[in-house]
């Protein structure tokens, strides 16, 4: 549908700026972009953490394992970008309702838009059940919500924040939890924000293309691009998950080629190669908090590795285009 106020310059949201105010419209464009990007990666995300558990439970079908069932999502948050994250991770992916939990401080209104999600005002109590966390609440919220999850996070939690004005250091020094990921976007590799303005739904814009495209944690030329070193540490966040369960090194190596379509190449030398493995032997615990700050060995295979990187952006188009649900 096309919009009848275009031309009517009296009733565009810039009619009633300043010439100091409208010099800041580029902002609005750039929130655009990254609440779009935000969701997108973290679907991405989403997508692969259940596809690896999936994987790994297949292999420890008859053992006791720390990760039973399906993946279970917790968001804290439900703002604007909470909202849109949970729309979006709902129809993007294969993850229900019954397995997304969110506390919020108003989770009688939280309730009504999302029927099957369980909503509540218990910040500790989602700590302890979820596998993966997004934190979406204001920097200034950061240390209470902290301070509540910090003591029921199980090791295994993976907890995603969104705030770029908290740095992931201070994150793990207030959750005293060290498996935590952040949003790395470089807000000045976007050369065309006004794309980001097309869509007034986020959902609406996830069916289309080019704009997938364009959201590719990879893409240099029209997001608000994510630094290499996230690549690298949801990579790492994925072998995590296979060390949790104790599953072969080499197993691990086969199921995360695998998810990428045997293209991606890993090995033991680009994941850890200080490691001495014996055959049966997981992987140790990684640490994501130096994959985002230091430049480690599957950081310097990525920046060597084009077609790698080509493989990733092609498995992250792949995953986002198709809606699990449309057929």
């Amino acid at each position: 549908m096309s919009d009848l106020t275009k031309n009517l310059k009296s009733l565009s949201f810039e009619s009633g700026l300043s010439e100091g105010e409208s010099g800041l419209l580029h902002l609005r464009a750039h929130s655009a972009a990254l609440t779009f990007c935000g969701c997108a990666h973290a679907v991405f995300l989403c997508q692969l953490l259940h596809s690896v558990r999936d994987a790994v439970q297949n292999h420890c079908a008859n053992k006791s394992t720390l990760l039973p069932g399906e993946l279970r999502v917790g968001i804290v948050g439900m703002g604007h970008l909470g909202k849109q994250l949970l729309l979006c991770i709902l129809d993007k992916t294969k993850i229900t309702a019954s397995n997304i939990k969110v506390s919020t401080r108003r989770p009688e209104c939280a309730g009504h838009e999302t029927p099957g999600v369980e909503c509540f005002f218990d910040n500790g109590r989602l700590g302890q059940w979820a596998d993966v966390l997004f934190l979406c609440c204001l920097p200034s919220q950061l240390p209470r919500v902290c301070a509540d999850l910090s003591p029921r996070l199980c090791t295994h939690t993976l907890v995603y924040s969104f705030s770029s004005a908290v740095p992931v250091s201070r994150l793990v020094q207030l959750l005293g939890h060290n498996f935590v990921l952040k949003s790395q976007h470089d807000v000045a590799a976007c050369d065309n924000p006004d794309v980001w303005m097309t869509y007034t739904h986020l959902n609406t814009g996830l069916r289309e293309p080019s704009l997938i495209k364009w959201s590719c944690p990879l893409s240099r030329s029209h997001s608000p691009s994510l630094c290499l070193k996230w690549v690298c540490a949801v990579l790492y966040s994925l072998v995590n998950i296979c060390t949790c369960v104790h599953l072969e090194h080499k197993k691990t190596l086969y199921e995360i080629n695998h998810l990428f379509k045997d293209k991606l190449s890993l090995d033991v030398k680009s994941v850890c190669p200080a490691s001495s493995l014996s055959t049966d032997e997981a992987f140790p615990w990684i640490s994501v908090i130096d994959a985002q700050t230091k430049e480690t060995p599957l950081y310097s295979f990525l920046v060597n590795s084009k077609s790698t990187q080509e493989c990733i952006s092609s498995v992250y188009s792949a995953l986002l285009e198709p809606s699990p649900h449309s057929n």
